[in-house]
């Protein structure tokens, strides 16, 4: 992902959504089976992701720096009969209400150190007791090893590099890397994702 919305706004223009409007298939298997609480999608973009746990019952806040992006998050809503609350904010300046929020998902966030540290830890403040914090992103042995993905390793992460921007007091359920497939005009390709999964400790 970029750091200028002027770019994601003129992506997101185009006729066709950019990344479809089915789900991302590994966030639906990590958190299909949580109750529908509030969830916050950080740069959700065109909000397929949002959408679907809307879909789900959940109240959802999207955030995204390009409205044209949320403009169609607000759309594919539309059509699919649900309801979300979008906020045009970057999210490495957005500061999320701590201890709002029973699911955070941060997906395929390419942005530097710094603007990723500040999107974690904000994410990692705005749970509730009991919730869940989930990125998935392109990760950076996808570089040698993997298909597809930003070639730049600015923006690309790891396990240990996402787990250390969390707040202490999070368990680490996971922090892992996770083959992706890919397919392609020759055939399925394997990509390399980072898959970190927290949860804030219920309250005694």
């Amino acid at each position: 992902m970029g750091t200028d919305a002027g770019v994601w706004d003129r992506r997101y223009s185009a006729p066709d959504l950019v990344w479809g409007s089915e789900p991302n298939r590994r966030l639906v298997a990590e958190v299909e089976a949580l109750p529908p609480g509030r969830a916050l999608d950080l740069g959700g973009g065109e909000g397929r992701n949002a959408v679907w746990l809307a879909s789900r019952g959940w109240d959802v806040t999207i955030v995204d720096f390009s409205r044209a992006g949320l403009d169609r998050a607000e759309e594919m809503a539309r059509q699919q009969g649900v309801a979300l609350t979008a906020v045009q904010a970057d999210v490495g300046d957005y500061r999320p209400p701590a201890g709002e929020f029973d699911l955070v998902i941060v997906l395929y966030l390419q942005v530097p150190d710094p603007v990723l540290g500040a999107a974690v830890s904000g994410a990692s403040r705005a749970l509730t007791p009991g919730g869940t914090f989930l990125l998935i992103g392109h990760d950076v042995d996808n570089l040698e090893r993997g298909h597809g993905g930003p070639p730049d390793p600015a923006i690309l992460q790891s396990p240990d590099q996402v787990t250390s921007f969390l707040e202490d007091d999070l368990e680490v359920v996971a922090a892992q890397r996770i083959d992706r497939v890919v397919d392609t005009p020759d055939g399925p390709r394997t990509a390399i994702d980072t898959l970190v999964r927290a949860v804030r400790p219920a309250a005694a």
